[in-house]
């Protein structure tokens, strides 16, 4: 969390074999490959995660990035290891804007313009919609969108 990569990981290496394949220290081992843009290594981590605890949404999450970054039809792969639980993890934020992120650059700006709503909706809820909002405006796979952020 401190972005020291290199120490993160010899701490891993100092967790007994057996809780290495925790979702949290998982979820560790990800950031660590993450920031090394080994997406193949986080597609199969991520995997890992969604495979032992489906119930956690950091999972899901991770490995639609990590799909999108891992292959040449990216964005409609992270789309499609997305959808199938934008449904489930109501509470969420993040799904549906990663969501309007993929359906920005896959040119479905209506499509885009939903999954945004949707998330500034869940963000609303939770108190964070300026944070959200702002963020949406800094992320150039919206930009499109830019220009109807404050509206929506």
């Amino acid at each position: 969390m401190l972005g020291n990569y290199a120490e993160a990981s010899q701490e891993l290496e100092r967790i007994a074999p057996l809780l290495r394949t925790h979702p949290d220290a998982l979820e560790v081992l990800w950031h660590i490959y993450a920031h090394a843009q080994n997406w193949d290594a986080c597609t199969d981590i991520s995997n890992a995660i969604v495979e032992a605890a489906p119930d956690r949404a950091s999972g899901w999450i991770m490995r639609s990035y990590a799909l999108r970054r891992a292959t040449r039809g990216g964005l409609q792969a992270a789309r499609d290891a997305l959808l199938p639980v934008a449904g489930e993890f109501t509470k969420v934020h993040l799904i549906p804007f990663n969501l309007a992120c993929y359906a920005c650059q896959l040119g479905r700006l209506p499509e885009a313009q939903e999954w945004l709503k949707q998330a500034f909706r869940i963000a609303a809820k939770a108190g964070t919609l300026r944070i959200v909002k702002s963020r949406a405006l800094d992320d150039p796979d919206l930009e499109p969108l830019w220009g109807e952020i404050e509206s929506m």
